[in-house]
């Protein structure tokens, strides 16, 4: 068989895959997850009447990293193009609260820190996205190093300052309740992609990019959107997040500590389920918050070494070992 065959081959397979608008049945899995997921809301929405104002500080704190890392999942758990520009569309989000609250509404300003996102993604997606492997990895870091330096370089030269303060007056928990919804709404796009013939687009790219384009996958405009969607949905967090502080600096808001981080908990918790991303995202802020406190010189020291293990020992994530215990568990008890 020639490749020419193999390929046409694969891409009849691919075809006779590719999911109908009839094929919108919930599965089994899908139908537990959003269950668990609108128990999970209920329970959050109740959480401030029951904690003190640090416990909800650290459910904010790990609803941010919840969201960011499921969207970061979003494009690159599926396309397995490794971002690590999650700070700068986090940062610019960040920017658009300090520059825009005090004159705009909030959610007007959370849809400016969407578009910014979503357009800064799509015009460097638009030329970048052909990269693939460590190439495509250094972009990324090298595109949060230069938003972090233009912003800094913007604020010494034209406001003649570099710290901004932040002209916004919202509480702890009306952030809190905004965290909760994008939260939501961010696992209810993963759902609704991943059914979707978008869905299955980026799933083809992520196994064979050339077998994706010969079976008629317009594959650079696929990676452009969700690279954009997902950037959005990252600045929106930023946005929501800044009111927290009374103050920031390019040093803060586009800080690369947060890229990393978002990568590890993806990892940890799983990218081939909708909830994995939650699921490392929810034990590692956890485990941050004690060591940052416990061994503030050797905090990322012990991450790095938390990335490691991952990468050797946990290669399908929490999300994928579960699984494979249930199926265990299901086999040997049939």
């Amino acid at each position: 068989m020639t490749a020419e065959n193999g390929m046409s081959t694969a891409g009849g397979a691919a075809r006779a895959a590719l999911p109908t608008l009839r094929s919108w049945r919930l599965t089994r899995g899908e139908t537990a997850t959003m269950i668990a997921l609108g128990v999970i809301v209920v329970l959050l929405a109740l959480l401030p009447e029951l904690v003190s104002e640090y416990g909800v500080s650290l459910a904010m704190s790990t609803l941010k990293y919840v969201v960011l890392a499921t969207a970061w999942a979003l494009f690159s758990g599926a396309t397995r193009y490794f971002s690590v520009a999650t700070s700068a569309f986090f940062g610019i989000g960040v920017y658009a609260t300090a520059v825009l609250s005090g004159n705009l509404p909030f959610p007007v300003v959370l849809l400016i820190a969407a578009g910014l996102g979503f357009g800064l993604a799509v015009g460097v997606g638009a030329a970048t996205l052909r990269l693939r492997g460590i190439y495509f990895v250094i972009f990324t870091f090298g595109l949060s190093e230069l938003a972090r330096q233009f912003v800094f370089w913007w604020e010494t030269t034209q406001t003649k300052t570099v710290v901004r303060f932040i002209d916004a007056d919202f509480g702890d928990n009306e952030l809190y309740y905004d965290l909760i919804a994008l939260a939501a709404v961010t696992i209810g796009i993963c759902l609704f992609v991943r059914r979707s013939r978008l869905g299955w687009a980026l799933r083809a790219i992520g196994e064979d990019e050339t077998v994706a384009r010969h079976i008629g996958i317009n594959a650079t405009a696929v990676k452009v959107l969700v690279f954009g969607l997902s950037a959005a949905i990252m600045a929106v967090t930023g946005a929501i997040i800044a009111p927290r502080w009374t103050s920031i600096d390019p040093s803060i808001a586009f800080d690369p500590l947060i890229s990393f981080e978002v990568v590890i908990m993806a990892l940890l918790g799983g990218i081939g389920e909708i909830w994995g991303p939650a699921l490392g995202a929810v034990p590692l802020v956890l485990l941050s918050e004690y060591l940052a406190g416990k061994f503030p010189y050797h905090f990322t020291i012990i991450v790095g070494l938390c990335f490691i293990a991952i990468v050797y020992f946990l290669k399908t994530g929490i999300a994928g070992l579960l699984k494979s215990i249930v199926a265990r568990i299901a086999k040997a008890a049939g």
